[in-house]
């Protein structure tokens, strides 16, 4: 449990700089320069995630059971997820009404994605994973749309029914190719038994 702690701690903190230190985050791009800046903060998000993957994977071999989630969560937990997923992809097709309404898709995917999984696992490591990550992702939605007001960001981009179209359909696809075989292949456990 203590890899996973840490990896958390790792990830999530170098993910957490935009919301509780901006300026901090300011003043090291302007010293080291962009090229540094995202080169540290990209080893140190492998190291996170690479801790986390191995304290998951550890945890996972001797679980504390916290409770036993209805089987009916999962079958919400996959809706939720396809939902995450839509809302990934609209952070990158361009031109889509999801990213202009929202802003901030990919929050609010990792948001949907970590509540998702919340339901339908009930073991210490899953509260400490995905609960870490709903909290992150509560507090990084929150400054985000902070700096948009500060910034006087109201207005919405342009979108168009083609780019909102791409967006599900690239989001659609991508869930299908997870929960159908790269979650069981990578992560060990199939969604949809098949």
């Amino acid at each position: 449990m203590g890899m996973l702690l840490l990896g958390l701690v790792l990830f999530l903190g170098v993910h957490s700089v935009r919301v509780f230190a901006e300026g901090w985050r300011t003043a090291a791009v302007a010293r080291w320069g962009a090229g540094p800046f995202k080169g540290a903060y990209s080893l140190l998000s492998v190291a996170g995630l690479l801790l986390i993957v191995w304290g998951y994977g550890a945890a996972r071999t001797s679980p504390v059971v916290l409770w036993s989630p209805p089987v009916a969560t999962q079958h919400i937990a996959a809706l939720l997820t396809w939902v995450a997923f839509v809302f990934l992809a609209a952070a990158y097709v361009p031109r889509n009404a999801l990213r202009a309404k929202l802003r901030h898709p990919m929050v609010l995917g990792v948001k949907v994605w970590a509540f998702a999984h919340l339901l339908a696992n009930g073991t210490l490591a899953d509260v400490l994973l995905f609960g870490s990550f709903l909290v992150w992702a509560v507090l990084s939605f929150r400054a985000a749309r902070q700096r948009d007001r500060l910034a006087g960001a109201t207005e919405r981009p342009a979108s168009s029914a083609a780019g909102t179209a791409a967006a599900v359909v690239a989001g659609t696809a991508a869930w299908a190719f997870f929960a159908l075989w790269a979650h069981g292949a990578w992560i060990g456990v199939r969604p949809f038994g098949v």
